[in-house]
């Protein structure tokens, strides 16, 4: 609470002038709005509408205009509508010879994109997406020489830090790059657009602490999105939090990081997150209910900035009615559109490995990768692909990278599990499924591959042990019926307790396989061979230090999860 309160503070210091903050949004919004930065635009306006509106009287003024501002203008205007037509060779054409910043940066700017806009144009002449191999943009060399020397006059504004920034990480150096943009939230703190970009580089906790930031509001709502990044997903939500109460609890952005943070721990809180974007899912249902309507739009109505939010919408569609080729079609035409979109990469990387394409599928999860480093989806499919070629090296490394991003992700330890037993590391696999099982095993297999892992080493009341766990869990829920692993913890616990001759206790392990239909023959058999033993007259053994899994079941409530009776650590392996 103390610490909680020590942030608002903090927080009520720097947000202690809203006012003054909407003036700063409408100004930027402008600035960026000038120079196409259309991202930042929407970062800042999505702001801005969350706050209370600004008296005639107290809405900023548009900056007055320099000598060169002047003589640039009617260039400037003829480009800029070039640029918005996405002509960008005819933009920086009728911007050569200009000298103003607003000028020079559209000038620079529209090179960069032309030259990307060209990248992705040889990209889609090709065999499609995935024959991308090495297509570099053309620009970047010579941009950064160019901005290298403005910078090192000193001649290089705020955004022009940016774009020299984003130039230097598309040529791969990334130490630089990381050095410019933090130069560029100094020079122009309230630009997101620098702000987003270091987060981009920023790879651990350390290295965001070892940052000479500036003050600035603006830094609060980076934390937050390093937070969330870097899975530090408390401190991402108590930053957020604060930020609302700060006065913006109507902003729609942090509404929606929020709901991301929730989603990334998969917590309860979530649930109630869910009547915030209700109409949202109403929509998404609508949409999936009226499919032929959709094809109609897609057919006749739709722009292309529509499309690519259609084509991943139906390559999901067929997707799901197992027509994965189809489904690839649709993801390649979104990446035509957008080469960027990352989860189309990664969609269109699944769905190959649905056809057995594996070659591809590797190509496609590498693309999701160069476009975010953090996509743990693209991580994990590399993961998977890898271990279908049954090559676990390579495997258990992209599993590493994927545990290292969700470490809190039950997939990934038990991954990693699988790959460390392929590796003949029982012990690093043993770890691997008690973790997965004690962060909260979505798919319940944990306990199940530690149990048969201790089978196959002849560790047989550890084996037991986890059966026992894994039948509370499952009984408490009210999955038994359900569930097709049952069986086979059940079968396993009534000849282990049958071996120790704890008769009763195999005789209820006997009776409930016959529930199922793959243990039902073997359930009967090892009734009749209790049977044949009772009536011989040998007692139950009255050892009370072996497990039982029938006395927890007479309470209803949920088993409570208890440190590792294995002795196991529970640490990351």
């Amino acid at each position: 609470a103390a610490g909680n309160t020590s942030v608002l503070i903090i927080l009520a210091t720097a947000f202690g002038d809203l006012v003054q903050i909407k003036k700063q949004l409408i100004s930027i919004i402008a600035q960026c709005k000038e120079r196409g930065l259309v991202h930042s635009v929407k970062w800042a306006s999505e702001l801005s509408v969350s706050l209370d509106a600004l008296p005639l009287n107290e809405i900023p003024a548009a900056p007055e205009l320099t000598e060169e501002d002047a003589r640039d203008l009617d260039a400037l205007c003829l480009a800029k509508s070039h640029f918005e037509l996405k002509e960008y060779d005819r933009a920086a054409y009728f911007l050569r010879g200009c000298r103003s910043q607003k000028a020079y940066f559209l000038y620079m700017y529209s090179r960069y994109l032309s030259g990307e806009k060209k990248k992705d144009d040889e990209t889609v002449d090709s065999l499609g997406p995935l024959e991308k191999g090495q297509v570099r943009n053309e620009a970047l060399r010579e941009l950064r020489v160019e901005l290298s020397k403005k910078h090192s006059a000193g001649e290089l504004d705020g955004f022009g830090l940016y774009l020299y920034g984003v130039v230097l990480r598309k040529l791969d150096l990334l130490k630089e790059a990381v050095e410019i943009f933090v130069a560029a939230t100094h020079a122009l703190p309230l630009h997101w657009g620098s702000w987003l970009e270091l987060c981009n580089l920023i790879t651990n906790i350390e290295m965001l602490k070892s940052l000479s930031l500036p003050e600035c509001w603006v830094r609060d709502f980076f934390m937050a999105h390093m937070f969330t990044e870097l899975q530090m997903i408390k401190e991402a939500l108590q930053k957020y939090q604060s930020l609302m109460e700060a006065g913006f609890a109507k902003s729609t952005y942090i509404i929606s990081q929020i709901a991301v943070a929730y989603h990334n721990i998969r917590g309860e809180g979530y649930l109630s997150f869910r009547k915030n974007i209700y109409f949202f899912l109403m929509l998404l249902q609508s949409l999936l209910r009226k499919w032929s309507k959709i094809k109609y739009v897609w057919n006749h109505r739709v722009s292309s900035e529509q499309r690519v939010f259609c084509c991943p919408l139906t390559g999901n569609y067929y997707s799901l009615r197992s027509q994965h080729e189809k489904a690839a079609l649709y993801f390649q035409r979104a990446l035509k559109l957008n080469p960027r979109c990352l989860g189309a990469w990664t969609l269109m990387g699944h769905e190959y490995m649905e056809m057995k394409n594996t070659s591809a599928a590797i190509q496609a999860y590498r693309h999701a990768i160069e476009v975010n480093k953090r996509d743990y989806r693209a991580w994990y499919g590399l993961g998977q692909t890898y271990e279908i070629l049954k090559m676990p090296f390579y495997s258990l490394y992209y599993y590493r990278k994927a545990h290292h991003l969700r470490p809190n992700d039950s997939r990934m330890l038990v991954a990693l599990g699988e790959c460390y037993e392929k590796l003949s590391q029982q012990v690093e696999a043993k770890k691997c499924y008690w973790r997965a099982y004690s962060v909260g095993d979505v798919e319940r297999m944990a306990l199940l591959k530690l149990a048969k892992l201790h089978e196959q080493l002849n560790e047989s009341d550890d084996a037991a042990q986890c059966y026992i766990i894994y039948i509370q869990d499952i009984f408490s829920c009210g999955e038994q019926l359900e569930h097709a692993e049952v069986s086979t913890a059940l079968r396993y616990l009534g000849q282990y307790y049958f071996k120790n001759k704890l008769y009763d206790e195999a005789s209820l392990c006997a009776q409930r396989c016959c529930d199922y239909n793959d243990a039902r023959e073997e359930g009967k058999a090892l009734l009749r061979q209790i049977s044949a033993v009772r009536e011989q007259g040998e007692p139950s053994s009255t050892d009370l230090s072996l497990p039982s899994v029938f006395n927890p079941l007479i309470n209803t409530t949920t088993p409570v999860r208890r440190a590792s009776p294995l002795d196991l650590s529970s640490g990351t392996p």
